[in-house]
């Protein structure tokens, strides 16, 4: 497969910036059969959690930044993430 140039890059970012954690994650796998999962749900930066996916065979990086919530639920707690921000970018091998 040829990489992604800017355009489609933007046009990657458009189809998924409205979509779910789950519905990302099967969008691009379904888009790239070389994709990979960079890292998951990991504190690369303060303040929120990053899942980073690798679309090797398109040259397209696809990060995921997610807030957390921490829900009071009696005796334990529970997490509610909500995605912030998006980001589609060239890897280094990607010059276009």
């Amino acid at each position: 497969m040829a990489f992604l140039n800017k355009d489609e890059r933007d046009a990657l970012l458009d189809d998924i910036k409205d979509k779910k954690f789950n519905q990302i994650r099967g969008y691009v796998y379904r888009k790239d059969p070389k994709a990979r999962l960079g890292y998951f749900r990991n504190v690369q930066e303060s303040g929120h959690w990053m899942t980073r996916y690798v679309l090797e065979g398109l040259g397209t990086l696809v990060t995921v930044y997610e807030n957390i919530e921490e829900k009071d639920k009696g005796w334990f707690n529970k997490r509610g993430y909500e995605i912030s921000k998006i980001v589609v970018e060239p890897t280094a091998e990607n010059r276009l």
